[in-house]
């Protein structure tokens, strides 16, 4: 069965965005030895999944950058956008779902081919990780405290993970490698978020 990986930046205390969904605190340490890690975690996927702000931003930037390995794979992997107000999509390989989320994932995961991973999209994750659908977080986790923003965790959240590993870059940022304890499809799987 495909896996689901989360595959999120966040800052040291555990904002993903910053209240305006701000990431100028996340560009600044990004380095090559990180990009290596990031290509070669693509590397193992063929579909990426997403909310409808991620994939505006980065339906934004990625077709008309710079050719790169990275950058290759993120404008040919299949692209599925969750979402109940986008109408279309121009980023090729791109597709809108606009049903309930968990039951779409669980479909695919059981479906042929790599496994899929979420960037960013915490109303994916989220909805994700309440029908039990995440098999592995890997958090970047950077060394800047922003104060306030959107949390890639709320207060009500309960979860076991389990450390698989950890990588630290030069920038000091850590990658943090967890796998939920007990992974399992709710019994009645979370509504699409809008």
């Amino acid at each position: 069965m495909r896996r689901v990986i989360v595959s999120i930046n966040v800052t040291l205390d555990g904002f993903v965005s910053g209240p305006k969904g701000e990431l100028d605190w996340h560009f600044p340490l990004w380095n090559e030895e990180m990009s290596g890690s990031a290509c070669e975690q693509l590397q193992t996927m063929d579909t990426i999944l997403m909310g409808r702000i991620t994939y505006q931003s980065m339906s934004r930037y990625w077709p008309g950058a710079a050719p790169t390995r990275f950058g290759n794979m993120m404008n040919s992997f299949c692209k599925v956008v969750f979402s109940s107000t986008l109408q279309k999509t121009s980023w090729n390989n791109s597709r809108i779902a606009a049903g309930n989320v968990a039951l779409e994932v669980n479909r695919l995961k059981k479906m042929p081919g790599k496994n899929m991973i979420v960037y960013g999209s915490i109303s994916i994750v989220d909805c994700l990780k309440e029908a039990g659908l995440i098999d592995e977080y890997r958090i970047w986790v950077h060394p800047v405290v922003i104060g306030k923003g959107k949390p890639l965790f709320n207060l009500h959240d309960h979860l076991s993970l389990q450390l698989l590993r950890s990588k630290t870059f030069g920038s000091g940022v850590i990658v943090l490698y967890y796998q939920p304890k007990n992974p399992a499809f709710a019994a009645v799987p979370s509504p699409f978020l809008a």
